[in-house]
């Protein structure tokens, strides 16, 4: 039996401190004689761009987003479900990966903000006034991971209990300084924020995704899944790297990981894309703002969404925030249940941990400035 998932959102750093149908009119035709021939037409296939290595196009449609009824997990920030139409566009079959990240950072010399020095001067514009400034052995260089030596949790709205600010943890050292990703390009880059996810677009000539793009590649040639693979919950470990067992003391690790996972390593869904649902939490363009659907106009269908214009979030009101979707390794149904297409959090653009990562999109037009 699952417990209902408590609604709140992931806040990395503050828990140190305090996701053609045309009609036309009938016209009469004379009907061919027995020598003349009907030729008939029919309607062209869409032709579909050629992706480029690595990517997926994902077809233009209309489509719920937003929680569906059927959902249980859903979340007072899911709703109301609403119809967007998305344009077609292109975007990477996996998350950006160590080796794709590294080829970045080889080619601009790029520091991300988990391996710079922290600024509290400029930190605390972010943080409540009068905010105590941390002791400088806190205030070092460093990412968020996961407390592997969890053996009991006494309140679970307290989740800074399962998270450990690390000194030297960052992408090249995911675990800390004494961790590496030898042999692991084929794994998600982690403890990469907003602002270096952004970079690397711009290397790349790519863009993150908005939320509503990123739900409709999730939803491949569905309308109005929960899940990325379809409505049955009881498939889950096998489609997705999840948490098994009880969070976040016992991981029983069913789907053969305990924590993150190597991109491909689960089935793809209906439209060729990896790890749409768990492994790491994936970063999108769009301000998280808690009452954005509420706010919206859906007496027809909304044209390529943006997402809110301002970021709010009670529980962060401080920080910018983005949303975030897919959830990861350590979603589990009892905490937060983000493996769902509709489910999302936010998490501030300066903050990165060890189960957050991104993937791109390209749109036609962007291609052909590379030509």
């Amino acid at each position: 039996m699952y417990l209902k998932p408590m609604n709140k959102p992931f806040t990395p750093i503050l828990a140190l401190l305090l996701m053609l149908t045309t009609v036309s009119s009938c016209k009469d035709e004379a009907k061919p004689t027995a020598t003349e021939t009907k030729t008939v037409n029919p309607v062209a296939p869409p032709i579909i761009p050629e992706a480029p290595e690595g990517m997926v196009w994902v077809a233009k449609k209309t489509f719920l987003q937003g929680a569906k009824d059927t959902d249980q997990y859903a979340m007072p920030r899911e709703k109301p479900a609403h119809m967007v139409t998305v344009d077609g566009f292109f975007i990477d079959a996996t998350e950006v990966t160590n080796k794709q990240f590294k080829a970045f950072v080889e080619a601009t010399d790029y520091v991300t903000i988990a391996e710079r020095e922290i600024d509290w001067e400029e930190m605390k514009k972010e943080l409540p006034p009068n905010t105590p400034k941390p002791h400088d052995s806190i205030l070092q260089p460093g990412s968020l991971i996961f407390n592997k030596d969890v053996n009991a949790v006494a309140n679970m709205e307290n989740y800074g209990q399962w998270w450990t600010w690390k000194t030297g943890a960052n992408w090249r050292h995911p675990e800390g300084p004494e961790s590496t990703i030898e042999g692991k390009d084929n794994f998600p880059v982690v403890h990469v924020a907003y602002q270096d996810a952004i970079a690397f677009c711009e290397w790349a000539n790519r863009r993150l995704p908005t939320e509503a793009e990123w739900e409709s590649a999730a939803q491949g040639t569905n309308e109005n899944s929960i899940f990325t693979w379809g409505d049955n919950p009881a498939v889950l470990d096998a489609n997705a790297n999840t948490w098994q067992g009880v969070f976040p003391t016992k991981n029983d690790s069913k789907d053969g990981f305990e924590f993150i996972s190597p991109v491909k390593s689960y089935p793809a869904n209906s439209i060729g894309l990896y790890d749409m649902a768990g492994n790491v939490w994936e970063i999108t363009n769009d301000f998280f703002n808690i009452n954005y659907y509420k706010e919206l106009d859906s007496s027809q269908p909304i044209v390529n969404p943006k997402g809110a214009e301002k970021h709010f979030n009670p529980n962060n009101p401080y920080q910018v925030e983005h949303v975030m979707k897919g959830g990861s390794f350590l979603c589990h149904a009892s905490y937060c249940a983000s493996f769902r297409i509709s489910a999302k959090m936010g998490v501030s653009m300066d903050s990165g941990s060890d189960h957050m990562g991104f993937r791109t999109v390209a749109t036609p037009e962007m291609l052909k400035s590379e030509e």
